[in-house]
């Protein structure tokens, strides 16, 4: 693996858990081109590395993230620029969702614009208690990009969701659990221990299988459920045959905790 992560982006890895930390904390980790770039090259480098598992992406300081950097918004930046900076927000999202392994969010401070979009891409969201989500978009002007139009109208339906863009008022981790938005709820001081645990618990489930659910589950958004029927059908005609089926019915049969290698 060559070296990953910028100036902008903490890249580490523990075992088979590669974590991504948005680290511009004098900025609320605002998004920068820096940024996304680093995290597109994590992303590809997690699809590719067959040691890697996992990917945890979190926030350094005292936020997850502000989103878009408003500081720079009415400068120098032109619309071109603009335009580019979000086509390559964009391909982090599809990659993301693309990902063959699971990605797990870690939320604290604020969730806030682009960067609440950035979570809801991931598989799961693990946030710490007082934490706030915010789409702030409609404050500045502004529309949602990163993909909250998309996600927030799946999970929450078309009402909640324009509530949320057109009042941009934050919402908390409470009521951003109660209507599905977060998987998990932990005490701030737990919350790095209790997302790592979590992450490497998800790296010792059967890899191929976890990353064909994620996949299924994504496709069900814009698909029938004949399709759906089909696409299951067809994968687990494929899953029946790999080692980590066969390992998992040795091990019920053995009466032991199964040893699957993503395989």
């Amino acid at each position: 693996m060559g070296k990953l992560g910028n100036d902008h982006l903490s890249v580490s890895v523990n075992g088979p858990v590669l974590s991504c930390t948005l680290n511009r904390p004098d900025r609320l980790n605002a998004f920068s081109d820096h940024m996304i770039l680093g995290l597109q090259d994590a992303i590809l480098e997690a699809e590719h590395n067959n040691e890697i598992k996992v990917v945890v992406l979190s926030g350094a300081g005292r936020a997850f993230s502000a989103g878009g950097d408003v500081k720079t918004m009415g400068g120098e930046s032109t619309a071109s620029d603009l335009y580019d900076h979000v086509g390559e927000l964009n391909k982090l999202i599809l990659m993301i969702k693309d990902l063959s392994k699971p990605v797990v969010a870690v939320v604290h401070g604020y969730a806030a614009g682009a960067a609440f979009n950035l979570a809801l891409a991931c598989d799961q969201i693990i946030a710490g208690e007082e934490t706030k989500f915010v789409l702030s978009f409609a404050q500045v002007g502004l529309v949602s990009d990163g993909g909250g139009h998309y996600f927030l109208s799946r999970i929450l339906g078309p009402y909640r969701t324009k509530e949320l863009l057109f009042n941009a008022e934050p919402i908390s981790v409470e009521t951003a659990r109660e209507w599905g938005l977060v998987n998990r709820v932990v005490p701030l001081a737990d919350l790095e221990t209790e997302a790592l645990n979590y992450a490497v618990k998800l790296s010792k489930g059967p890899g191929r299988a976890l990353g064909m659910m994620k996949k299924i589950v994504d496709q069900s958004e814009r698909s029938d459920l004949a399709t759906i029927l089909e696409q299951e059908r067809i994968t687990q005609t494929m899953m029946v045959s790999s080692d980590d089926h066969k390992e998992g019915v040795q091990a019920f049969k053995e009466k032991r905790k199964p040893e699957f290698l993503g395989k």
